[in-house]
């Protein structure tokens, strides 16, 4: 299949800081079973069976992506001991940016009173954080970077249909973020290998309809969902398992998957594929939903407020989102 790539191995670059930031309001399976009894659901235990999701939060009205990313990122920035006035780029992977111009990320740059450096916005849907932080990774290498706030933040539920009760049961808001700087070549607890991966001629399995170019108001999510599963499982596996190739290990040694949480079936299924236990996989999709491209950095500061992220811990990110886009990161976790 002839697909557009892009990959690097040794950006030397490290992990230093992590936050993540979820909107007050909890919106629980019982509260779609009521809001959604039009649409014939059933129970609520049919969202838990279809999706593993117990609850998602959603953000306030007048809450936009922003202050949820900014929240985020003010969150990694503190935890990786820096103030704003040490970050040089900030990128934001977001599917629902506050406008549609500018960048979110030059707001974001704002509230968090960072003055130097750039800021701009990747949009690769649910990869989108591992699209942004193969970037950070490559401004580092170059030169044009020194530490770069990588932040994953969406608030799709502004972009449900609530007549669809297969796509409005999946989703949540949140923002997740990390603060990712040049390490030594020497260092081990470093980023080892970046892969992305898009393939258009799947554009249509999962989109929103309108926008801007198409002279209409942006409108709802609409996903073909057996189509979307089966690419999912397969594309995330398939670059998992080119990402520890080109490191030279294997699913063994991988201390813990860092899945996409679109659902816990897609989740499982990758995991089998790639013979890690469940033991070793995060997962935070029943807690949080889909958050689209926060999810992969919500997950990790979840996991790292847990303690349960050890310092020179093997890390496998992996996503697939819309376009259809595909990513994987391999790292050894420096965070104490």
């Amino acid at each position: 299949m002839s697909v557009a790539a892009v990959s690097h191995v040794s950006p030397a670059a490290a992990i230093r800081g992590c936050g993540g930031y979820l909107p007050r309001r909890i919106v629980t399976n019982e509260e779609l079973t009521t809001r959604l009894l039009a649409a014939q659901l059933n129970t609520r235990d049919w969202i838990r069976q279809r999706s593993g999701i117990e609850k998602r939060h959603f953000a306030e009205p007048g809450e936009l992506t922003s202050d949820l990313a900014a929240a985020a990122g003010r969150v990694a920035i503190e935890d990786a001991g820096l103030s704003a006035h040490d970050i040089d780029l900030v990128i934001v992977a977001t599917a629902t940016p506050d406008n549609t111009l500018p960048s979110t990320a030059a707001r974001v740059q704002a509230k968090l009173g960072i003055t130097g450096g750039a800021a701009f916005d990747v949009q690769a849907v649910c990869s989108g954080f591992l699209f942004a932080l193969d970037a950070a990774c490559s401004a580092i290498a170059v030169g044009r970077a020194s530490s770069v706030l990588v932040i994953g933040a969406e608030t799709l539920s502004r972009i449900l249909d609530w007549e669809d009760r297969t796509t409005a049961i999946l989703f949540g808001d949140g923002a997740g973020a990390v603060v990712v700087q040049r390490a030594d070549s020497s260092e081990k607890n470093r980023i080892i290998v970046c892969h992305t991966r898009t393939d258009g001629r799947l554009y249509d399995a999962l989109f929103v309809d309108g926008g801007p170019s198409s002279a209409t108001a942006v409108g709802k999510i609409r996903m073909d969902g057996q189509e979307v599963f089966k690419h999912a499982v397969a594309k995330m596996t398939e670059i998992a398992q080119e990402t520890m190739n080109a490191a030279g290990v294997d699913g063994a040694e991988i201390d813990w998957l860092v899945p996409h949480q679109a659902n816990k079936r897609i989740i499982n299924t990758l995991a089998s594929q790639l013979d890690i236990p469940a033991e070793r996989v995060l997962v935070t999709v029943d807690q949080h939903a889909n958050t689209s491209a926060a999810s992969i950095p919500l997950a990790l500061h979840t996991a790292a407020e847990a303690r349960r992220l050890r310092p020179g811990d093997l890390l496998l990110l992996v996503a697939v989102g819309a376009g259809m886009t595909w990513a994987s990161t391999l790292l050894r976790w420096g965070k104490s």
